[in-house]
């Protein structure tokens, strides 16, 4: 099963389903740990490092169908339902989830990602990364500063260096690199997964990202009929990190609105 985290109330006491939280590519558990704290709060909390990622188990597959497989067997040790809450990679696993097994999602969150496949690549960061000298590696300033000869962006370096695992002897990227880039096309791809999911739906799309285009939009109403649609303000496609107390007060109001008593 994934490495999963769980923060908050005890789910046995609380009425509530548990939120469970899913990572985008090349990410982990540990990017949404400000949000998920906070959330915790006041209700039950999962959050799991996807298969290639974190400290989850490696496998030579990495797309929707097979992490959303990986997704109910968690929802399944969690007690059978569980809200939802997903990012980019992580979103388009929840959404292949909810369209293929309804009856585990109680409620459906999906951040700056839409149902269809883009154009893009991130093989360029899995170059960058299979490209860094590990050698003598002995703090993330290093690694940062050996990373800039060929990612420019700080914010970028910082994300991707979470998952450098500098503890290792050698240090270790705890990402599957091989299989991410064998698996890319499908990662940015969409599978055509069909259907409809009935239940609530909240779809977040950061103010200056381009990834829920108006075609994304239509696609989405189409298998989500309950989607709401809220837009965070000066947020790019990584809402979580930009603007987390936004995030949070976003899904904490969709999800209190229909609690249970």
């Amino acid at each position: 099963m994934l490495s999963l985290t769980r923060l908050g109330p005890d789910p046995a006491s609380d009425p509530r389903p548990p939120l469970l939280i899913v990572h985008g590519l090349f990410g982990s558990a540990r990017n949404w740990g400000a949000v998920s704290r906070r959330i915790a709060e006041s209700r039950p909390v999962a959050a799991v490092d996807m298969r290639n990622h974190g400290d989850s188990f490696h496998a030579p597959r990495n797309d929707y169908e097979a992490m959303a497989e990986d997704l109910a067997e968690v929802i399944e040790e969690l007690g059978g339902t569980a809200d939802v809450l997903g990012h980019s990679m992580g979103g388009k696993a929840a959404m292949v989830l909810a369209l293929t097994r309804p009856e585990l999602v109680s409620r459906l969150i999906v951040a700056d990602i839409a149902p269809v496949a883009y154009d893009h690549s991130q093989a360029h960061y899995i170059h960058a990364m299979k490209g860094l000298d590990l050698t003598g590696l002995s703090s993330r300033s290093d690694a940062d500063a050996r990373l800039a000869e060929t990612i420019d962006e700080p914010g970028v370096r910082a994300f991707l260096l979470q998952s450098l695992d500098l503890r290792a002897d050698p240090p270790a990227w705890k990402l599957n690199l091989d299989v991410l880039e064998a698996e890319m096309d499908k990662i940015t791809g969409w599978p055509g997964t069909e259907g409809r999911f009935g239940g609530p739906s909240l779809f977040l799309s950061g103010e200056k990202s381009n990834y829920v285009t108006a075609e994304g939009r239509r696609r989405i109403e189409a298998q989500f009929p309950e989607a709401r649609f809220e837009t965070v303000e000066g947020a790019g496609h990584w809402v979580h990190a930009e603007k987390p107390r936004e995030v949070q007060a976003a899904v904490e109001a969709f999800l209190s609105e229909s609690d249970p008593a």
